[in-house]
């Protein structure tokens, strides 16, 4: 089986080894198990006419043109277990992602590269695209998306008159405020031609053509999928209803102080009655059918199972760790050490497992990258300082951590006092962000590509019994 981490064997032997390969060894197999592509093949399959997809049937003989639509982090290997189960019949194809990989194959699609954080003109292209295809379409025609954490950034079409660089500007401002990131979505959806369900609206309300809809949900606070093969009530993204509001954007706005730093045609747009138009709560049931094929919360569980197979206690400790990164690290390294000396919540020898998303305020130019996870394992890091036997983790799921192209990192017990060795000061790489250049001068980056998945934050800590 190919490793998602790629520098696996490179991280693995140093530091603490045996701690290091515990939390690699289970972060690796859990990325496996969460895989979209395998989880859609699992439930699509067509046989003549008949496209089934978990529990429901469609008889494509009744059926016009088909399209697929993506967008997300995670959107390539969601599109590449779609092309392979329809191939041809795909008519036309056309999903904006965030990386391009050499082995990525599809069929009848055009390929956008958006920008995420921040949106790009390629993520306006594909929306447009998106939109004159929907223009096109008939009542008879099946649309099929794939949709995954990030659409908001990758996938974007700001409402005249604001501009891109408005959008850009604005995005940034909010992703630095500290705000959680339902928040920041309540003022990206109501600024968007295509986010918070506007391409839904469009092609099961204005059109009349069905939907198909496969999700993954990188929000805090949603459940684990009890069953991926039976239809699920969704709301968020491009291809769902939406369950924020305009008094929640322009809440947002007011609560982080921002009216006087976002562009004015942002705020002069949030605020005129007369101009903004609410995104669409409910889709039409009849029209739409989504699996939601991950929740967050589904990483924690195939970690806890995986951990049991290879027969070591594991604690899930939460599903909903938000805050700021670098405190979240120095929480879990509390913990750590809790379980290292007093063998209290839980007896070592064992994993802890966690999920969420952290979030880094911002206040002043960076000197450097870095991201969300990066920061926790510095934190985390800081109070594992000369302990043995420990070692943490952190990544964002889809292989990309904040701007970086690195996914997160690994820390053990001798982490700070090897940056300190390498002429690097942990504090101040938490202080101006360059967390990602600290962690890379040492090699403890974790990096993965794609990986075929976004169910945002992983954290896996072991600690244990020497």
């Amino acid at each position: 089986m190919i490793k998602k981490i790629r520098n696996y064997e490179e991280i693995a032997n140093r530091g603490d080894e045996r701690a290091r390969q515990k939390v690699l060894q289970l972060m690796d197999l859990t990325l496996q198990e969460v895989d979209a592509y395998k989880r859609i093949l699992e439930i699509m399959h067509l046989e003549g006419e008949l496209l089934s997809v978990g529990t429901r049937t469609w008889d494509l003989s009744t059926k016009g043109n088909i399209y697929l639509l993506g967008a997300g982090k995670a959107c390539n290997a969601m599109a590449k277990a779609v092309c392979e189960v329809l191939g041809e019949r795909i008519t036309k194809g056309i999903i904006s992602v965030k990386i391009v990989e050499e082995e990525d194959c599809y069929c009848n699609t055009e390929v956008y590269v958006g920008g995420h954080p921040l949106p790009n003109e390629e993520g306006i292209k594909a929306a447009k695209r998106m939109l004159e295809v929907i223009e096109a379409a008939s009542e008879r025609d099946l649309f099929i998306s794939v949709c995954s954490g990030g659409s908001s950034a990758l996938l974007t079409y700001p409402v005249a008159p604001i501009t891109l660089e408005d959008e850009i500007a604005a995005q940034d401002l909010l992703l630095k405020s500290g705000a959680k990131i339902l928040e920041i979505n309540a003022v990206r959806r109501h600024i968007s031609q295509t986010n918070g369900g506007r391409l839904a609206e469009k092609i099961c309300h204005e059109k009349g053509a069905e939907l198909i809809s496969f999700q993954i949900s990188d929000a805090v606070g949603k459940p684990t999928v009890a069953d991926r093969s039976q239809p699920a009530y969704f709301r968020g993204t491009p291809f769902g209803g939406d369950q924020t509001s305009i008094k929640e954007a322009r809440e947002m706005i007011a609560n982080y102080a921002l009216k006087d730093k976002l562009p004015e045609s942002v705020v002069q747009y949030i605020f005129d009655d007369s101009q903004v138009k609410e995104t669409p709560f409910d889709i039409d049931e009849n029209k739409i059918t989504t699996f939601v094929i991950g929740n967050l919360a589904d990483s924690c569980k195939a970690a806890k199972e995986i951990a049991e197979k290879m027969g070591d206690n594991c604690m899930v400790l939460t599903t909903y760790l938000e805050g700021e990164s670098s405190q979240a690290g120095m929480f879990l390294s509390s913990l750590i050490r809790e379980i290292k000396y007093q063998d209290s919540p839980v007896p070592k020898p064992c994993f802890v497992v966690c999920a969420g998303e952290t979030t880094c305020n911002i206040e002043q130019e960076p000197r450097g990258v870095g991201g969300p996870s990066q920061e926790l394992v510095l934190g985390m890091a800081i109070g594992l300082k000369g302990i043995q036997g420990v070692a943490g983790a952190s990544i964002d799921t889809e292989g990309t951590d904040g701007p970086t192209i690195h996914a997160g990192g690994i820390v053990d017990g001798s982490t700070v006092e090897r940056l300190e060795a390498s002429g690097e000061n942990v504090f101040e790489a938490l202080r101006y962000h360059s967390t990602g250049n600290a962690l890379e001068k040492i090699g403890d980056y974790i990096y993965t590509g794609n990986t075929g998945t976004n169910l945002c934050d992983l954290n896996i800590c072991y600690i244990d019994n020497y």
